[in-house]
């Protein structure tokens, strides 16, 4: 939460250069507070299990967050109870016209399959144009995160001869972005996907930014330099476990994966994996939540439309 102080004290400049979220007077008695709206489109098979890592991720935070979950319409999915579905789960056309402070769109294992062969792009399209006009910021997990680069940049994707799957060691390149707000410059996040975003791609389009890369699994984290959007090829959301079961699954299914790196003491499946990114991925959605959703999103949610202000950050280097 941010702190408040004296309308012109001098700190305050020198507080808000730290990417410190300070308030005056002034504004704190001006203040409207109400509960933030995040919709989270649901793309996983596992749907419990990746509901609750992304309720975790947002829940720790002082931030008082309403949350509703989204499926598909055009594909329903054969690995969860109907009965869940109907109970928590809306579609698009209960929501279309409505307006949130935050969208997640999540991965989904289809990494070989073409964007125009998924059963559900043409609605995923219009899932994503929607959310231009009617979704504070937005923020694309994994597959999603491709997905939507494809979308609205034409930004395809590579696909890798084999999965990258493990922990990866990734290096902050805008460090003074609100985004990193505690991180060190060095950080870890889980990888598990078959495809990779060429930088030189990423550069042909001056109003995308990349924001960490790894030097063994490429660029992680791209953004609008408007802040609108956010774009993650990765799983800072992963339990402990998450990379063992994949693992375990595939191993059952036959493919004969390779270990995952980084992710069990001297790469012996039956140790104990090593957890190395529950503090950055908890730190990377509640500086998302509160420095590009909750600071910057209108009071008024109906009055979301896609053109109001959002937090810049402020240009740095990779060297600083």
């Amino acid at each position: 939460m941010p702190i408040k102080i004296q309308d012109s004290l001098p700190a305050q400049k020198i507080l808000e250069d730290e990417n410190i979220f300070v308030m005056t007077e002034y504004r704190a008695m001006h203040q409207d507070i109400r509960p933030l709206h995040v919709l989270i489109l649901n793309l996983m098979p596992t749907k419990i299990e990746t509901e609750t890592q992304f309720l975790r991720k947002l829940s720790n935070t002082p931030l008082q967050v309403e949350v509703e979950f989204m499926q598909t319409e055009s594909y329903q999915p054969r690995h969860v109870e109907e009965n869940h579905l109907e109970t928590f789960y809306t579609v698009f056309d209960e929501v279309k016209d409505r307006r949130f402070d935050g969208l997640i769109i999540t991965g989904a294992p289809l990494e070989k399959t073409r964007f125009e062969d998924v059963v559900y792009w043409k609605e995923l399209c219009e899932i994503m144009e929607w959310s231009k006009t009617h979704v504070h910021c937005t923020l694309h997990s994994c597959w999603g995160a491709c997905a939507a680069l494809y979308y609205h940049y034409g930004i395809k994707r590579v696909v890798l001869d084999e999965k990258l799957s493990g922990v990866y060691e990734h290096r902050v390149l805008k460090k003074k972005s609100p985004l990193f707000r505690g991180f060190d410059n060095l950080f870890y996040m889980p990888q598990s996907r078959s495809f990779s975003i060429r930088p030189e791609d990423i550069a042909e389009h001056p109003e995308l930014e990349v924001m960490a890369v790894s030097d063994e699994s490429g660029i992680a984290i791209i953004k609008r330099r408007d802040s609108s959007q956010f774009f993650v090829l990765g799983h800072p959301e992963y339990d402990s476990k998450t990379l063992l079961r994949e693992y375990e699954r595939d191993m059952l299914k036959g493919i004969n994966p390779k270990i995952p790196k980084h992710y069990f003491p001297n790469d012996d499946p039956g140790a104990k994996p090593m957890v190395q990114w529950f503090s950055s991925g908890q730190l990377l959605y509640s500086n998302w939540l509160n420095y590009y959703v909750y600071q910057s999103t209108p009071y008024d949610v109906g009055a979301i439309d896609g053109h109001e202000e959002h937090v810049k950050d402020a240009e740095t280097v990779e060297d600083e």
